[in-house]
């Protein structure tokens, strides 16, 4: 199967989902600052990785646990929306980049003001 077809896959079940998640689901979990950062669909078209970051920690995994329950509904509209012959089975993935370099930049952050500090007492 040709990769440039897989790619645009991905990125048109990570817009879509993208959409769903944000209009079609009423679930109360569902909400706060999360981002659908990247989708991997498998070569066989049978199951999308979709990654999922979560910025609120005491949100978190409620709305995964929606996710994963919702994956089934994500999967029959995304068969409205998308025309392929195979849709694939969606599985929500939690991904910890965005928070870990949220952590990262706070850490230079206090490094740097440690450093000036230090040089102002000199």
């Amino acid at each position: 199967m040709n990769y440039q077809r897989v790619d645009r896959l991905s990125e048109e079940v990570q817009k879509e989902v993208d959409d769903i998640i944000r209009h079609d689901l009423k679930d109360p979990r569902i909400g706060g600052t999360y981002s659908v950062t990247r989708c991997e669909v498998t070569r066989d078209l049978r199951y999308a990785r979709v990654y999922v970051s979560v910025l609120e920690d005491d949100r978190r995994d409620g709305l995964m646990e929606a996710l994963k329950k919702a994956a089934g509904y994500v999967r029959r509209e995304l068969g409205h929306r998308l025309q392929i012959r195979y849709i694939p089975e969606v599985q929500f993935i939690r991904d910890e980049n965005i928070a870990y370099g949220v952590h990262i930049a706070q850490v230079l952050s206090q490094v740097s003001m440690g450093e000036e500090e230090h040089a102002g007492e000199h």
